[in-house]
């Protein structure tokens, strides 16, 4: 048996752990319960039109990203990834696809909002980790276990059931579901500090923002100083969460994290339903009962007791 540290106890080191995982509750949690009221916060500017909100949305999170670098210290290593992608155009490369990913995903979903599609947008965001799971299978060629299977086949069946329902594919939904699920998939092949990470990204993005501004001839601000407001918020409502979310990720397992990320959706649904009144049919919440279904699936199938449940039997039919 291994003798305990001098001044250490099994007590000490599990309070350790409760503190640093009811820490990254806090921060995760905080995370997503900010994605899903997001979009109160877009429905404010509703009056703007989802370009030139993205634009905004681009610009004022690269100007808030660059002083939480200030404030943290952290522009050494800005310069240092800038000089990394200078030597390496093929992360360059790979990182101008990631901000073009984000930014599709950011405009779809200000979009969706602004145009009453509140419950298309929440479908993208139950979806995404199924997405996800798919290009590990097709691209990272990773193994699905049956109870995983299950789940991407439930939830396709959902997605049918609203495409039949709506008359038309829920290409926001899907739009939404897939570009996150390729945002994470790419920026896994690079790896930067999250905070300089969002800085790269949202640069890389300004000139395509400000040419926009300019060519539309709206470069200024709204003209209600509560819009004008409410535009520079934007960047710290995108890169905020963000930077939680990344704080909470170190203290958690993906488990925990796969269980957490379900309140976004969860919260924009139920906005989309009770805020702003968009109809939940009965087609919906089959729909939905079924991408809830996969879920549920998914997530008991990455559990510990399941995966050696698994395991356990394997052995015995061996």
């Amino acid at each position: 048996m291994g003798s305990i540290p001098m001044g250490h106890s099994p007590k000490g080191d599990a309070g350790m752990n409760q503190n640093s995982e009811r820490k990254g509750i806090f921060y995760a949690g905080s995370a997503y319960f900010a994605w899903g009221v997001l979009p109160i916060y877009w429905n404010l500017i509703n009056g703007i039109s989802a370009e030139k909100i993205l634009a905004h949305r681009i610009i004022w999170a690269f100007v808030f990203m660059m002083l939480i670098l200030l404030v943290t210290r952290k522009m050494p290593l800005f310069f240092s990834a800038l000089k990394q992608l200078r030597q390496e155009p093929k992360k360059l490369l790979v990182l101008i696809i990631v901000s073009l990913l984000i930014s599709a995903n950011w405009g779809s979903y200000i979009w969706a909002v602004n145009n009453e599609r509140i419950l298309e947008a929440s479908l993208g965001y139950y979806i995404n980790p199924l997405v996800s799971v798919m290009l590990g299978v097709f691209i990272l060629k990773e193994r699905l276990t049956k109870a995983q299977l299950m789940s991407v086949v439930l939830a396709f069946i959902g997605v049918l059931i609203m495409t039949i329902n709506l008359g038309e594919v829920p290409y926001i939904a899907l739009l939404l579901g897939f570009s996150f699920a390729f945002y994470g998939l790419m920026k896994k092949q690079i790896v930067f500090d999250a905070a300089v990470g969002l800085t790269v990204e949202t640069m890389i993005m300004i000139p395509i923002a400000l040419i926009y501004l300019l060519v539309i001839k709206e470069v200024a601000l709204a003209s209600h100083a509560i819009d004008n407001l409410l535009l520079l918020g934007t960047g710290a409502v995108t890169a905020l969460p963000l930077l939680y979310f990344a704080k909470g990720a170190r203290f958690l397992s993906l488990t925990t994290l796969g269980f957490l990320q379900y309140i976004a959706p969860t919260i924009t649904l139920l906005i989309g339903v009770f805020v702003y009144k968009e109809a939940f049919l009965l087609t919906h919440f089959i729909a939905f009962s079924f991408i809830w279904l996969a879920l549920i699936v998914f997530s008991v199938s990455k559990t510990k007791w399941f995966v050696k449940k698994v395991v356990n039997e394997k052995q015995l039919s061996a």
